[in-house]
């Protein structure tokens, strides 16, 4: 278990924890929950090792293996396969204990490293390592692409994969929602909730935290308190808790009242003063209770729109993709990904916006806000339309190197005023009512937080008073209490909101009807978000079935009486015979190999000697590596010949 007696811990000259204890047990799953700045990942430092408490006692068992994704952004040219593989920490052990055996060329030491780098799981390693990729949204196509060819996002994405693949007994996930899609979210639960291990887990997903924390750790005023249970189970247990507190205050307060009203009136009098005496003892005496002073919660509200148009827009066999109109009208070609799409948007409607990952949600949201042109058909929009657009990306509608202050008068000097005062100093009274007071409205938008940003964007959009409010992801870095104001805001909003988000939360309680985006088209989706997350696993569980189906196909030899592809071939031109051949050979190649594998794993599980173990581990080492490579070139032909066959079909 881990404890913690007495620890206070700083950072610089503030403190962050001041004289705590805690003990979280062995297979616990911790949600780990406080506002921004608080000191939640300096407690994860702690944890981890890299801070060391300045004061009481802090334990954590020495033999406990550790996984985390770490934050910085993963610079390399290694395959994502690879990559992730690198994180089993345990295999690249086994892997230098081969590697060194083999050096010093003993053959027992060599026969026991081999048996290290088997028991460490070699043999499904990169099937393990692609269905974490996979499962975390990634395409089979971009399994072996560069880790330095995914835009940020994906990279983290790819450092989660790479810590969930290390083996733990002590796991500890810093918002590692942040960056995914409802689908790799409820995959990532999923996984959650079978890991065996110790979890600490920051987040301001409730409804995640609800499904994976079976403890709740709330850090508060320089404290942690445990709580039993999950977020919805702690919400409840703490606000009985404030208001039995504030109770005793106030009855504690009457009383000192009381005392003090009895001390005022009788203290001059001689016969009354032995009594008023003893009242200032018992009011000595009273230990004091401390009023509840609720944290200054954030709160805001969109403006009433000017107009409201109806419809908003409409859509007519409208077709989305990339690339955006500049680079179209350079001649780069057109990739569609949303097709034929005939819909209204109307005033007042409340729309989420749901899809697997890469199915063009975001393509949708950015053409519906002018960033993306149409590939084809039209958007008509309804007269006074005024969009408010919050992209996933902050830095996309923000500048780095400009002030809160100066984004704002900017947008007064584009004439986005929308009726709102341009005059600099009710800016910055604006931005005020965002918490940017003082010197924060003159900092540079790239040294701030991803919070802040958000609240910048957040503060931009209000301001300009939209009837339309286009939200992709919107509480990405937002902490509870500001998601809390965010739905607040958007239930009073009376405009249209059209909302891409992985919070269920926050769809729950804003949208009332959903548009599902799926297989290059937009449907009404008739469910509601527990049947659209049973979709979501049900299509998860397609994807795994048709790579399953595919490997093993791999592992059978062809029979081209019952195969199309090879019905194909007959009639098909030279390339796609050519495809067939070489893919029957493959295939030949790796049932050889796996009768080979099988045979030593057979000779393995019976007694041998040290010499016989050693030569039998490497060569089960090598088959492990060429099947491997012989399985990726299968599926690379699969590719090939899909392709192929389109056109001999056809």
């Amino acid at each position: 278990m881990i404890t913690l007696k007495g620890v206070t811990l700083r950072r610089g000259a503030r403190v962050l924890l001041d004289n705590t204890s805690v003990t979280i047990n062995t297979g616990e799953r911790v949600g780990l929950i406080g506002r921004n700045g608080a000191g939640k990942s300096t407690l994860f430092a702690l944890l981890d090792g890299s801070l060391h408490e300045d004061a009481g006692e802090f334990f954590r068992p020495a033999q406990w293996r550790l996984a985390q994704v770490l934050q910085e952004m993963p610079e390399t040219s290694q395959s994502a396969t690879d990559f992730v593989i690198s994180g089993d920490t345990a295999l690249l052990a086994a892997e230098e204990e081969v590697r060194l055996a083999e050096a010093s060329g003993d053959g027992e030491e060599l026969a026991h490293a081999y048996m290290a780098l088997h028991d460490a799981g070699a043999h499904d390693a990169q099937a393990r390592a692609q269905s974490l990729i996979l499962g975390l949204g990634f395409k089979t196509t971009e399994l072996n692409n560069p880790v330095d060819s995914f835009s940020g996002g994906w990279r983290m994405r790819l450092q989660l994969a790479r810590a969930l693949m290390c083996p733990s007994d002590l796991l500890l996930l810093d918002e590692p929602t942040n960056h995914l899609d409802l689908d790799a979210l409820v995959w990532l639960e999923t996984w959650l909730k079978r890991y065996e291990g110790t979890m600490l887990v920051i987040s301001h997903d409730r409804e995640f935290l609800d499904a994976i924390s079976t403890v709740t750790l709330h850090l508060d005023n320089e404290q942690l308190t445990r709580y039993g249970g999950n977020y919805s189970v702690f919400e409840e247990t703490r606000a009985q808790q404030l208001e039995l507190q504030q109770n005793a205050y106030a009855k504690q307060q009457d009383r000192i009242a009381h005392l003090q009203s009895f001390i005022s009136r009788f203290k001059a009098k001689a016969t009354k003063a032995k009594q008023a005496q003893s009242r200032v003892k018992a009011l000595e005496r009273i230990e004091r209770l401390a009023p509840v002073l609720a944290n200054a919660e954030f709160s805001f509200e969109f403006k009433e729109a000017a107009n409201l148009p109806n419809p908003m827009l409409i859509m007519d066999n409208a077709s989305f993709g990339y690339p955006a109109p500049a680079e179209a009208a350079a001649g780069t070609p057109a990739t569609v990904i949303v097709r034929q799409v005939t819909r209204s948007v109307l005033a007042g409607q409340r729309i989420g916006i749901l899809g697997a990952n890469g199915q063009g949600k975001s393509t949708l949201v950015k053409t519906i806000a002018r960033v993306l042109g149409c590939i084809s058909g039209t958007i008509s929009e309804g007269k006074g339309l005024h969009i408010g657009y919050f992209a996933q990306q902050e830095l996309d509608v923000l500048r780095p190197d400009e002030t809160p202050l100066e984004h704002m008068v900017r947008m007064a000097k584009e004439g986005l005023a929308n009726g709102q005062s341009g005059r600099e100093q009710d800016l910055r009274s604006f931005l005020g009512t965002f918490n940017f007071s003082g010197d924060m409205v003159k900092q540079a938008v790239g040294t701030m937080s991803g919070g802040e940003k958000a609240r910048l964007v957040l503060c931009m959009i209000v301001w300009q008073r939209p009837n339309l409010l286009l939200l992709d992801e919107p509480t990405n870095h937002l902490d509870l209490a500001t998601r809390e104001a965010l739905s607040i805001a958007l239930n009073e909003f009376e405009g249209t909101v059209m909302l891409v988000s992985h919070d269920r939360s926050l769809l729950r309680s804003v949208c009332d009807e959903f548009w599902l985006v799926s297989r290059g088209g937009v449907a009404d989706f008739t469910g509601d978000l527990d049947d659209y997350q049973r979709y979501l696993l049900d299509e998860a569980k397609r994807n795994r079935d048709s790579l399953k189906a595919s490997l093993k196909s791999a592992k059978e030899p062809l029979k081209p009486a019952e195969s199309v592809v090879a019905a194909a071939a007959r009639k098909a031109p030279g390339k796609l015979k050519g495809l067939a051949r070489d893919q029957g050979r493959v295939e030949q190649a790796l049932l050889d190999l796996q009768k080979e594998q099988h045979s030593l794993e057979s000779r393995l599980s019976n007694p041998l000697a040290a010499a016989d173990l050693a030569t039998l581990g490497g060569r089960m080492s090598e088959i492990a590596e060429e099947l491997a490579k012989l399985e990726e070139r299968w599926l690379t032909l699969s590719e090939q010949i899909d392709s192929a066959r389109q056109t001999a079909i056809s």
